[in-house]
């Protein structure tokens, strides 16, 4: 069964039982459910915490004594085990190898503390930080103390703090590695363990292959060595002090501060560096959404803690049509991602939050525009647009497959940008997206074209002159069945549509071949007339991903484009819908 999709609901972390489909048991007895029931006891035996412990010998019990939706959900944890790989890892809070938990984490930080001593021997700095999701705080102890165990010197952040702070310190402290335990906008109930070298960008193929290879070589729990919690270092003060200090240099010395503006944490941990990086560069004390502000791990005033969800800026909204404000600036739970949403009188409620693309396009002419030199990157799944701004500004421009791992390699990055709002305005720096520093350079733009009588509505109908009129949009299809989603990327790839919204199709090729040389990505390339689709399967969700973009350069304005886009997404999902 597929749907179309924009987001998944939350839910509370500790309902590990919800959104499970529960798998048809085995008769209890056979050797099928006894060695389940075995796996399950091993597990209890070595998992130190008392919550996760606790949860699954009720459900163990239960099972045993033959109550068939207890035994799914048993089986549902014990089916395999999440996977590590270039984003970590990623997934549900529960007990068993195919959840997030302390065993899982303690089985990751070992695998990572051997593998940093492969490659550098020991007494090496391991920088770690967390977010304020359930269980955050007490992975990333967890981590610290195996990495004291075997010899490195782990710096654990003070307080939770966003994922760009950690990134930063990888750098700033001279780490072999970084570890951020977040799960960035995902759903309450999960949790996540982020891995950055000492390039101070995200894990890529090999090595997170041979990490991978350390942790499954991991024996038993109690065999691993770990430190004392009170003998980790903390992160001085005056590296969050230099991070801030140094994001005042990425904006001009100007008068140009006149803005008012509300911003939105998400529930999560932006808000006091946000906080700090804007007042100290000169801007007036952000309107935040009170109701949005302090960090809360069940996010409770959206059902998904992701600016771009339909719903989520509905509060940041009425607070900005309350107080008159110029822009909305958001941020998702750990930071590193950032949107913003501006007054539009054409807009339902008189606001328009503006697409990643949008947002990238106009910050990569800004900084273009101003003298920022080097390569101006972004993802194959992202507009085409920036290759033309970088060719009217005479600099570098490359595209790399998607994620922030593969843009933060690119050489002499001055900027990179990927759809799913997220912009690195300062790789020297922080080699990874930033919403905190984008923000800052958002606002410097929103306030000098203010001081000029102008909004980034107005900047971008320039960028639109320069560009062609370029719309983007997306679609999400979800599948409970992982199967379906293969079977769907074969049928389009041999059989795809003609004419999408009368819009024709004149090719299908792999994702990788667009732009340049890349290595292979799993994933589609349509080609339109006057355009281009992506389809990809999501890294972390059951669905595939559409990514659209069309443009006319004939056209005074964007409208035809936006009529024409419509039509083919519309075309898309009904193509779709024969998998239904």
């Amino acid at each position: 069964m597929t749907q179309r999709t924009e987001h998944s609901a939350g839910g509370a972390a500790t309902d590990a039982a919800a959104a499970v489909t529960t798998p048809t048991p085995a008769a209890t007895g056979t050797a099928i459910s006894e060695a389940l029931f075995a796996a399950a006891r091993a597990w209890l035996a070595e998992d130190p915490d008392p919550a996760t412990r606790g949860e699954l010998e009720e459900l163990l019990e239960a099972a045993e004594s033959g109550d068939s939706v207890a035994y799914g959900y048993l089986e549902d944890r014990f089916d395999g085990r999440l996977q590590f790989g270039t984003a970590g890892l990623r997934g549900e809070l529960g007990a068993g190898p195919n959840r997030m938990n302390r065993v899982t984490v303690l089985r990751a930080a070992a695998g990572l503390a051997a593998f940093v001593t492969e490659q550098h021997g020991t007494g090496q700095i391991v920088a770690i930080g967390y977010d304020a999701r359930h269980n955050s705080r007490r992975f990333a102890e967890d981590t610290a103390e195996v990495m004291l165990g075997a010899g490195h010197r782990p710096y654990l952040m003070p307080r939770e703090l966003p994922t760009p702070m950690l990134a930063y310190s990888v750098l700033a402290l001279g780490a072999q590695a970084g570890v951020m335990v977040t799960a960035s906008h995902n759903p309450a109930r999960d949790n996540g363990y982020k891995v950055y070298l000492g390039d101070g960008s995200q894990i890529t193929t090999p090595n997170d292959t041979l990490i991978a290879a350390r942790i499954d070589a991991v024996g038993a729990l109690a065999d691993v060595p770990r430190g004392a919690i009170q003998d980790v270092t903390v992160v001085p003060p005056d590296v969050i002090d230099a991070y801030v200090a140094r994001s005042r240099e990425l904006v001009a010395e100007s008068t140009h501060r006149d803005l008012r503006f509300v911003y939105t944490a998400m529930h999560g941990v932006g808000f006091e560096l946000f906080h700090r990086v804007l007042t100290n560069a000169g801007f007036p004390e952000p309107i935040s959404v009170p109701e949005q502000q302090k960090p809360d791990p069940d996010f409770p005033t959206v059902s998904f803690p992701n600016p771009e969800e339909p719903g989520a800026l509905d509060l940041a909204f009425a607070l900005a049509t309350e107080h008159d404000a110029d822009l909305i600036i958001a941020n998702d739970p750990d930071a590193d991602r950032m949107a913003l949403a501006v007054p539009d009188g054409a807009a339902p409620g008189g606001w328009r939050r503006l697409s990643g693309d949008d947002v990238g396009l106009v910050l990569g002419w800004y900084l273009a525009n101003n003298g920022r030199r080097g390569t101006f990157a972004t993802s194959i799944v992202s507009s085409e647009g920036l290759a033309a701004i970088a060719a009217a500004a005479k600099v570098g421009y490359a595209r790399t497959l998607t994620g922030f791992k593969w843009l933060s390699k690119v050489p002499d990055l001055a900027f990179g940008y990927e759809e799913a709002i997220g912009y690195c305005v300062d790789s020297s720096h922080v080699r990874d997206k930033d919403g905190v520093t984008a923000a800052l350079v958002a606002a410097e733009f929103a306030a000098t074209l203010k001081s000029e009588g102008r909004t980034l509505l107005d900047a971008l109908a320039e960028v639109d002159k320069v560009t062609g009129n370029l719309v983007t949009t997306q679609l999400s299809i979800r599948s409970d069945d992982p199967d379906q989603i293969q079977t769907m990327m074969r049928t389009l790839r041999r059989t795809p549509p003609t004419t999408l919204g009368s819009v024709p199709v004149t090719e299908v090729g792999d994702l990788s071949a667009a732009g340049q040389v890349l290595p292979p990505e799993q994933g589609l390339r349509l080609a339109l007339e006057n355009g281009w689709i992506a389809v990809r399967p999501s890294g972390t969700e059951p669905k595939l991903k559409c990514y659209i973009e069309l443009g006319d350069r004939t056209a005074a304005d964007r409208s035809p484009v936006v009529t024409r886009i419509a039509a083919v997404r519309a075309g898309l999902e009904e193509w779709f819908g024969q998998f239904a």
